[in-house]
């Protein structure tokens, strides 16, 4: 199974309401030991900074062409939290609720995360905020410079 890193990061800028971008790097050594790097950036996206977070992911492991062993790294605690802590398993349990009254927000990413993930073994990994990982910072630089890059993509699952 071949191994990939993939570093994610979503830029909402402090506004919920966008402007706002993802980026992702898919990071992979060939069988002849040459590392090759993959970047995938998002245009303007109009909406919350946890659904740019889970874009991010979302596109990265979409961008897998087969199951490898991936290992994810993210400074959004609460996508890598929702795996390690085993949020999503309880929400799933729950009919997609954290509590009798409570639905889980942006079911719709969360659904479509789960099944770009199925296929393939995946750790996942919090960066305290960038920690001088030069992966994260260049992906914050990728999700800013798609917030600039002036293309506007309303995200539908915000009622935009």
């Amino acid at each position: 199974m071949p191994k990939v890193t993939i570093y994610t990061d979503g830029a909402a800028r402090g506004n919920p309401d966008g402007p706002g971008g993802y980026g992702a790097v898919l990071a992979y050594t060939d069988p002849k030991g040459v590392l090759h790097e993959r970047e995938l950036s998002q245009g303007y996206v109009r909406t919350t900074n946890n659904r740019m977070e889970l874009m991010a992911a979302i596109a990265a492991l979409e961008a897998l062409t087969k199951p490898c062993e991936v290992e994810l790294w993210s400074d959004s605690q609460y996508l890598i939290n929702a795996f390690n802590q085993h949020w999503i398993d309880s929400w799933i349990s729950k009919n997609w609720m954290r509590t009798r009254s409570e639905p889980v927000k942006n079911t719709d990413l969360w659904k479509r995360l789960l099944k770009a993930a199925q296929p393939h073994r995946i750790t996942w990994n919090w960066v305290r905020g960038h920690n001088g990982n030069p992966m994260n910072e260049r992906c914050d630089a990728l999700a800013t410079a798609a917030a600039d890059s002036g293309d506007l993509i309303d995200d539908p699952g915000v009622g935009m």
